[in-house]
C-alpha cells in the first residue's frame, strides 16, 4: 500500500438525494464550530483516553478501534484504552458517549450500526446526530454477494432470475434483523424487485457456518469473514458491494456492473465524540488520525481485510452520517416491516 494523500470524500459511499435538511444544517454548523477558535487543545491530552468500541473483540471494528488507539497514544503522548463495550447492537456504546462528559476523553470508534439503528428503530436512548460530534471518516468495507456452491446461479443476474422464478424460495442469512448484512439483503431485495426470505442469526459467523452447510441458500458478508471459504470453493462470491473491484478478488464483478446499476452498499467505520466537544480537541483528534491512515503499516492492515481508508474532514463525516441516516430510512419507509420496536 503506497501512501498518497488519504483519499477525501466527495462523493458517499451511501448516497442520497433526499437529505433532511435539518440534520443537515444541524451538523454543518457543528462541522463549522468545530473549525473556529475555542478551546485549546496545548495541554490535551493531560491524561488517559477511553477508546469505547461497542462490539465484543476481533471483530473489525474491534481491530480498527485498536490500532487507532496505539498510533494516537504514539502521537499524543498518553494512553489510548480500548474498551469493548458490546450489547444492543452498538446501541450500548453509542448511548454511554451520548452521556459521556465532552472533554475528550471518551470517544467512540463506531460502524454503519448506528445508521442503521437510527432508521430502523422506532425510539432510541440518544439523538443518533445532535449527541455526537464527528471526528472522521475511518474505513469503509464493502459486503460480498454469496451462494452456497449448490445454488445454480453463477452471476448476480442468474440469482436474480432464479429469485423471480421461484418466488419466497431462495433463503437469505444475516448477522440478525436490522444488522447491515440484513439491510444489504433487503436492499438487494427491493431494487432487483425479487422476494426472498430472510432467516436471522445470532452474529455473523453462526450465519457463514449455516451457509457453508447448505441450511441457507445466500448472504451478504464481508470479505474477512467469508473469503477462506470462497477461496476453498464451499461458497460462491457472485458480486461485492462496493463501488469498484476489491483487489482481494478481481474477478469478483460489483452488483452494480453485474445488474443493478447504482448498488452500493457495505460498512463503515469512523470516529465520535460527544456533542459539544472543543473544536481544538476534534480538530487534534482529526488531524492525528488522518496521520495514521496515511501511514502503510495502517493502510496494509486495513487494505488487506479487503477495507478502503477514507480519512477527511469532520464536515465531511457529518454530511455521510446524515446522509447514511436518511438512504436507510428511505428503505425502511419503503418497508415499514423492517421497523423494530423496542
Amino acid at each position: 500500500m503506497t501512501r498518497t494523500r488519504a483519499p477525501l470524500l466527495s462523493t458517499p459511499l451511501l448516497s442520497t438525494p433526499l437529505l433532511n435538511k435539518s440534520l443537515l444544517t444541524t451538523l454543518l454548523c457543528a462541522g463549522l464550530y468545530a473549525l473556529a477558535p475555542g478551546a485549546s487543545a496545548q495541554t490535551y491530552p493531560s491524561k488517559p483516553v477511553r477508546v469505547i468500541i461497542p462490539a465484543a473483540p476481533g471483530g473489525a471494528v474491534d481491530t480498527i478501534g485498536r490500532v487507532l488507539a496505539e498510533k494516537l497514544g504514539a502521537a499524543l503522548g498518553q494512553s489510548f484504552v480500548p474498551e469493548n463495550m458490546a450489547g444492543a447492537g452498538t446501541m450500548i456504546g453509542s448511548e454511554f458517549i451520548a452521556k459521556a462528559a465532552p472533554d475528550g476523553y471518551t470517544m467512540l470508534v463506531m460502524t454503519n450500526s448506528h445508521t442503521i439503528n437510527a432508521a430502523v428503530r422506532k425510539t432510541l436512548r440518544y439523538d443518533p446526530v445532535k449527541d455526537f460530534s464527528t471526528v472522521a471518516l475511518v474505513a469503509t468495507l464493502p459486503d460480498l454477494l454469496l451462494v452456497n456452491p449448490s445454488v445454480p446461479a453463477n452471476t448476480v443476474r442468474e440469482l436474480i432470475d432464479l429469485a423471480l422464478k421461484s418466488p419466497g424460495k431462495i433463503t437469505f442469512a444475516s448477522a440478525g434483523a436490522g444488522s447491515g448484512t440484513h439491510l444489504d439483503g433487503e436492499l438487494f431485495k427491493s431494487l432487483a424487485s425479487i422476494d426472498i426470505l430472510h432467516v436471522p442469526y445470532k452474529g455473523g459467523t453462526p450465519a457463514v457456518t449455516d451457509l457453508v452447510g447448505g441450511h441457507v441458500q445466500m448472504m451478504f458478508s464481508n470479505p474477512i469473514t467469508a473469503i477462506a471459504h470462497v477461496n476453498t470453493g464451499r461458497l460462491r462470491a457472485l458480486g461485492i458491494t462496493s463501488a469498484k473491484r476489491s483487489a482481494l478478488l478481481p474477478n469478483v464483478p460489483t452488483i452494480a456492473e453485474a445488474a443493478i446499476p447504482g448498488f452500493e452498499s457495505g460498512t463503515w467505520y469512523g470516529v465520535l465524540l460527544p456533542a459539544n466537544t472543543p473544536a481544538a480537541i476534534v480538530n487534534t483528534l482529526n488531524r492525528e488520525i488522518n496521520k495514521a491512515l496515511n501511514s502503510p503499516e495502517v493502510r496494509k492492515r486495513i487494505n488487506g481485510d479487503g477495507g478502503e481508508v477514507v480519512g477527511g474532514t469532520p464536515q465531511e463525516f457529518a454530511r455521510y452520517l446524515v446522509e447514511d441516516i436518511q438512504r436507510w430510512k428511505k428503505l425502511v419507509e419503503a418497508n415499514p416491516k423492517l421497523r423494530i420496536d423496542d
